[in-house]
């Protein structure tokens, strides 16, 4: 048993020889010297739960009975982990526990020394931490793509959900079934304002529980403002490249022309002042910028071959890309960062073409990227008339993990995040070709059909 703060119990076993029956008033017989028996095993797992933590970036991950199991980081999905083995330093009173990361396949190793620390804060998984944060292990995690972090742990047995030795009946039923994943995300919140094309392909504008069809046809170019008031959408009015912007106010109920000319792509920003949109001129895709007041006195900020606009990143910056990179834009025409797409997807796919990206609304390092790709030799491509598969991946900018988000043989494209940035939004189709809008949280958890439109936007 050792001793400390708390007690960590260790498995061990003892092997006992039968001693010789001795009776009453004989002299016991001469001992025999026993051959030594095997060393007891040494346990590989000490308490039923670790907690490690650590501050600046603030992180945390959870040692379970059978190793890592989960770790977590603010403003960033978590990351589910595989436990490998173990290695026990007995002379250093240390422990290094092996792990890779589900989703990506990544190399996770976690250090835990029993030593005092103090230097780490993050310890959120409690509303009483001891006594001016001391805590009795030092840890650290190295993961092969988000790197080096440091901090302290504790033993957390008062957050282990179930401690039960003996196996009963519904513990043995459980074994025989596949583990039913959770969602750690609990305090997410429900759209407001949304647009989408109904299953008559009308364009439709909700708020809160009042629908409104906006358009008979279909439209495209959806943009639903900040405040969920306005609705941006272009439509073809005849057979040609021409196309007319409209704008739709909810509460009037009323339509009006903002520009016709070759446009798409338009969004609100953040503030709902200006409105961005490309226009095919000269040749080429141009991004421009107006306000929805006095639309004809637009300016061209910036012009690149094969130009796409994916939206606003904040207040004076706009995400768009060119054949290569993709692209953030300040409102006066220069470029703030270039992140290659070779990048972004690595050498893990065929890739056919982009059709959006999305940043996190909450995290700017968190990309959503909807894409179409060619499918290995061994898979049918889902669209046999385009001869590729459209799927969804997360990419954070700054570690380089990237998490595909759609199984392999799942319809998914037109993805839109919630404004709380834990919800994904997409356009997905079951195996009979059925449209249908789909919902799930960002660490792919919790799948389920939201309506049955496709197109979907989030305004508020």
């Amino acid at each position: 048993m050792l001793r400390g703060s708390k007690r960590v119990l260790f498995a061990a076993s003892v092997l006992l020889a039968g001693l010789p029956a001795v009776s009453f008033g004989q002299n016991p017989p001469p001992a025999k010297k026993l051959p030594a028996g095997p060393s007891a095993p040494q346990s590989t797992h000490y308490p039923i739960l670790i907690l490690a933590f650590g501050n600046d970036p603030d992180w945390n991950l959870r040692i379970g009975l059978k190793g890592p199991e989960r770790m977590d980081r603010p403003g960033y999905p978590p990351i589910p982990l595989e436990p490998s083995d173990v290695a026990h330093e007995a002379a250093a009173d240390s422990w290094t526990y092996h792990a890779k990361d589900s989703a990506t396949g990544a190399a996770v190793a976690v250090h835990l020394t029993r030593e005092a620390c103090t230097d780490a804060s993050n310890d959120t998984l409690t509303s009483a931490p001891p006594p001016a944060g001391k805590y009795f292990f030092r840890a650290s995690v190295d993961h092969a793509q988000i790197g080096s972090l440091k901090g302290c742990a504790r033993i957390a047995a008062e957050l282990f959900p179930k401690i039960n030795n003996q196996p009963d009946q519904e513990e043995d039923d459980a074994k025989t079934k596949p583990p039913v994943p959770v969602s750690s995300v609990t305090n997410f919140k429900s759209p407001v304002a949304v647009a989408y094309l109904n299953a008559s392909q009308q364009l439709v504008l909700r708020r809160g529980q009042v629908s409104r069809v906006v358009s008979p046809r279909p439209s495209s170019g959806l943009s639903v403002s900040h405040d969920g008031k306005k609705l941006l959408f272009t439509a073809d009015e005849a057979p040609g490249p021409i196309r007319t912007l409209y704008q739709y106010e909810f509460e009037t109920s009323e339509k009006h022309e903002l520009l016709r000319a070759n446009v798409r792509q338009a969004f609100w920003s953040p503030d709902d002042k200006r409105i961005a949109f490309l226009k095919w001129d000269n040749s080429t895709w141009s991004l421009w910028i107006v306000s929805p007041d006095n639309p004809q006195a637009g300016a061209n900020i910036f012009t690149r071959e094969g130009m796409e606009l994916f939206g606003w990143a904040d207040d004076h910056t706009l995400l768009g890309s060119n054949k290569d990179d993709l692209l953030w834009i300040s409102d006066d025409g220069n470029i703030q960062q270039q992140l290659p797409f070779q990048e972004v997807f690595g050498s893990g796919y065929h890739l056919a073409r982009i059709d959006g990206v999305r940043l996190n609304p909450a995290n700017p390092d968190i990309l959503l990227v909807s894409f179409r790709y060619v499918p290995p030799a061994t898979e049918v491509p889902l669209d046999k008339h385009e001869g590729d598969s459209p799927a969804l991946l997360l990419y954070e900018i700054k570690s380089k993990r990237r998490v595909g988000l759609t199984p392999v043989g799942t319809w998914a494209e037109s993805p839109e995040w919630s404004r709380d940035g834990f919800q994904i939004f997409f356009t997905g189709a079951d195996s009979s070709r059925r449209y249908a809008t789909y919902r799930m949280f960002w660490d792919g958890i919790g799948l389920q059909k939201y309506l049955s439109g496709t197109s979907l936007v989030i305004g508020q």
